[in-house]
């Protein structure tokens, strides 16, 4: 688990950083220029499409794990736009709430017990 927690730890830093410097760089036009890579049916778009259903079910994940309950949505949305950016420090938590159970990381505490 400890593996786990540096590589999220790594990850996130890695991608605060580098998200700085693109917006500093190119301001907040995310969006704009991710939908319009997908309109163009090229690689970029393909990407793009495909990171989107990675994000879409990371979404779900959350949501689920805490059984579709209203804060459950609320960071489930959370999780689907803020990418590893939002992933990375909540399964850093969750693992660490977790004590190293890894049932109860990917399932929650409920299911966990059941």
């Amino acid at each position: 688990m400890g593996a786990l927690r540096i590589l999220l730890a790594v990850m996130w830093l890695i991608l605060l950083v580098y998200t700085a410097i693109v917006i500093a760089n190119h301001g907040w036009g995310l969006l704009a220029i991710f939908f319009s890579d997908m309109v163009k049916m090229g690689w970029p778009g393909q990407f793009n499409l495909d990171f989107m259903g990675f994000l879409i079910l990371s979404g779900t994940w959350v949501a689920w794990r805490h059984h579709f309950s209203p804060a459950g949505l609320l960071l489930g949305l959370v999780a689907l736009f803020g990418g590893i950016g939002f992933l990375a420090p909540y399964l850093f938590i969750v693992s660490l709430q977790a004590k190293g159970d890894a049932k109860e990381l990917f399932l929650g505490k409920v299911r966990a017990a059941s």
